[in-house]
């Protein structure tokens, strides 16, 4: 399962309505984190590694990640984190 990063520009930001997702928070920690459905999510702030048996990447704002059902990871945060967010 691979955790998939892409770059939004705003036209796609506008029109995939995230500015109304809900909006998590999370200041510097490590935590693991089981995802049960697809999740969207977009980063709006801060820097994060997040780790997976299958690869370790860093995200940043501007970030647009799909985290695949199933899939289990480790958030390591190094400035906190906002992000917007959507479950299939």
């Amino acid at each position: 399962m691979k955790i998939i990063v892409d770059s939004l520009d705003l036209e796609d930001f506008k029109e995939m309505g995230i500015e109304s997702w809900p909006v998590r928070v999370h200041n510097e920690e490590k935590f693991e984190w089981f995802y049960d459905k697809t999740e969207y999510c977009y980063i709006a702030a801060g820097e994060a590694t997040i780790v997976s048996e299958f690869e370790t990447l860093t995200v940043k704002p501007g970030d647009f990640i799909t985290f695949p059902a199933g899939l289990e990871v480790i958030w390591d945060i190094d400035t906190a984190v906002k992000t917007q967010y959507m479950l299939e």
